[in-house]
């Protein structure tokens, strides 16, 4: 990935942080670190996106994950497992859209 420069981003809670440009295909170390993450504790999961929706500093992040282990459990309950799966990384953030659905059969 070329270096494109730094810049200054607000978060949710007006902190700065700094981030790289990057380009679409390029992933953040964050969004790779949460994507090992959920592939481990979700073997099953069909898909699996990991987004950083700061603007590349890590503050906060949306997850789309499709998996067979959310069957037969309530949305509530699956963004649970989610958050369990994340319990640390979840401690830097500053929030986490999270999006599960089961593969259709």
């Amino acid at each position: 990935m070329p270096f494109l420069g730094l810049l200054r981003c607000k978060t949710l809670l007006s902190l700065p942080c700094r981030k790289t440009l990057r380009t679409f295909s390029s992933k953040t170390d964050g969004e790779v670190r949460i994507t090992e993450i959920l592939k481990h504790k979700f073997p099953l999961a069909s898909a699996l996106k990991v987004l950083d929706i700061s603007g590349g500093c890590g503050a906060m992040y949306e997850i789309h994950i499709e998996s067979d282990e959310f069957r037969e459990k309530r949305t509530v309950e699956q963004h649970q497992l989610v958050n369990q799966a994340l319990k640390e990384e979840i401690k830097a953030m500053h929030g986490l859209r999270i999006f599960t659905d089961i593969p259709k059969k």
